[in-house]
């Protein structure tokens, strides 16, 4: 599923209505999404095994009678439980009710431990409450009970669209949605808890699916496929120029090693040139641990700006190890100035916190071309004035920075979102624990501006180096160190450059 487009709760919400809109019954759509519950189950469960079904007041409910149905159908041991008197249910959860001629439990008479697997189809993707009352008392002894849970849509107590956990939520071995992944799926604490997540086409058809994404800007799970297009491919005529020539700034001497991972990885990312601009009392040092990656003096603001007088330099880094302060907000000032390829990381963010509209100012004086890597600490402090740290979710406060800065964002973490000033965005799952370790974000950082090199855009070179990053890491597993990441760049571009000729 790598590069597909995910769909926020109101904009599946939308695609049920076209579908029924366009003369396919709602109950039918319920009846094929109970059915692709009842499938996973089935995969879950001995022969004549025993399925415990949650059961809630509205269509999430509904998915799970049809499922019921199905399972006893089939041979297996069914109870259901209701949250709620039978009827009060309405619509085509009503309908699928009547379809269902077992008994129906009260939640408090649910007994998880006579269950082989317990199907939780309480709450869909849209609850907009905290759990609580009886609803949180079953899924807590269900939690107690230890049996394993598919969940439906999302666990109950999960935001479909920001992955937040609404009071309570029931962590899940897998989960079964329909038509796409929402956003939830994939950003953390939820994705944690969804287990593997199963996407069923439940008969919506293509008109509907279309209806529900012009209600979204973009989103995409990151993968290739979204980057394929722009990724860089060397022919016959390519060499050291024609693969650009990346700028990375060095801290001051004892502070050096943040810019050299950095440049490492530019390099092994695919740059033809790449240089680290020191400090004088630092070049030593730098010199000390460089070979394939050049080295030139550089003090000041002044300094920098003389050096960009290169214009074959189409990409520059500023931040890892370079100090916090006005002497490091003047060197970003010239760099955005210049107008090229350019990727704010670490020190340069902390320089400007309080003060993300100074940095914005700066990038569009300049036009340039820029990448900003915040974790979530250097997020706040930049953003701490502004509307994207508000309680909205990691997806919608990355485009709001993305906006308000005009630049590409990566807020980093374990569920990286990279987001667009014209709101464009994508999430990244592929990548591993292994990765929180000491310099690997400045690796990242080198990553991005050796594709910026290279001439690819920054969104999607933000994209491919985040999902090469994660890659990395996922090879190397225990044990990894910073500077493990670019050299197993050769083999990760080996794979992916496959991949994307198939």
């Amino acid at each position: 599923m790598d590069g597909a487009r995910l769909m926020t709760v109101a904009a599946m919400a939308a695609v049920d209505a076209a579908a029924i809109a366009g003369g396919t019954p709602g109950i039918a759509l319920m009846r094929a999404a109970g059915a692709a519950v009842a499938e996973r189950a089935r995969t879950h469960l001995p022969m004549g095994g025993r399925v415990l079904v949650l059961c809630g007041p509205g269509n999430n409910g509904g998915d799970g009678f049809v499922a019921a149905r199905l399972l006893a159908e089939a041979g297996y041991g069914v109870d259901l439980a209701l949250l709620g008197p039978r009827e009060a249910l309405s619509g085509d959860a009503a309908l699928a009710a009547v379809e269902w001629a077992g008994a129906v439990l009260g939640l408090a008479e649910a007994d998880p431990t006579r269950a082989d697997l317990v199907i939780d189809a309480l709450f869909g993707a849209g609850l907009s409450r905290d759990l609580d009352g009886p609803a949180r008392l079953a899924l807590e002894g269900v939690r107690d009970s230890g049996r394993p849970v598919l969940a439906v849509d999302v666990p109950s107590g999960i935001d479909g669209d920001t992955g937040m956990v609404r009071g309570f939520a029931l962590p899940a071995v897998e989960t079964v949605t329909f038509v796409a992944e929402k956003p939830g799926h994939l950003l953390q604490p939820g994705r944690g808890l969804c287990g593997c997540v199963h996407v069923a086409d439940i008969g919506t058809g293509p008109a509907a699916f279309a209806a529900g994404l012009a209600l979204d800007s973009p989103a995409f799970r990151n993968g290739p496929a979204l980057w394929n297009a722009f990724f860089p491919r060397l022919t016959e005529a390519s060499h050291k120029y024609t693969r650009g020539h990346a700028l990375v700034l060095s801290g001051p001497a004892t502070r050096t090693g943040a810019a050299r991972l950095a440049a490492r990885g530019a390099l092994r990312i695919g740059a033809g040139l790449v240089t680290v601009a020191s400090p004088e009392r630092a070049l030593a040092e730098n010199a000390a641990h460089l070979t394939a990656i050049m080295l030139r003096g550089c003090d000041s603001a002044d300094d920098l700006d003389d050096l960009l007088t290169d214009e074959r330099i189409n990409a520059i880094l500023a931040g890892p190890g370079l100090g916090v302060g006005e002497a490091t907000r003047d060197l970003v000032a010239v760099a955005a100035a210049a107008g090229r390829g350019l990727v704010l990381d670490a020190d340069a963010l902390t320089s400007f916190s309080k003060q993300a509209a100074l940095l914005a100012a700066h990038i569009a004086d300049g036009d340039a071309k820029a990448v900003l890597t915040p974790h979530a600490g250097e997020f706040a402090k930049l953003f701490a004035d502004t509307d994207a740290v508000a309680e909205v979710g990691k997806l919608e406060q990355a485009r709001r920075a993305a906006a308000q800065s005009g630049a590409v964002v990566v807020f980093k973490g374990p569920d990286t979102v990279v987001a667009a000033p014209d709101g464009r965005a994508a999430i990244n799952e592929h990548a591993t624990p292994w990765l929180g370790t000491a310099g690997s974000g400045d690796v990242l950082a080198g990553l991005i501006a050796g594709l910026l090199a290279q001439g690819m855009p920054p969104f999607e070179a933000a994209c491919a180096a985040a999902w090469l990053h994660g890659d990395a890491g996922l090879r190397h597993g225990p044990g990894l160190i910073a500077e493990d990441i670019p050299e197993l760049m050769p083999a990760v571009l080996a794979d992916v450059l496959e991949r994307l000729r198939g």
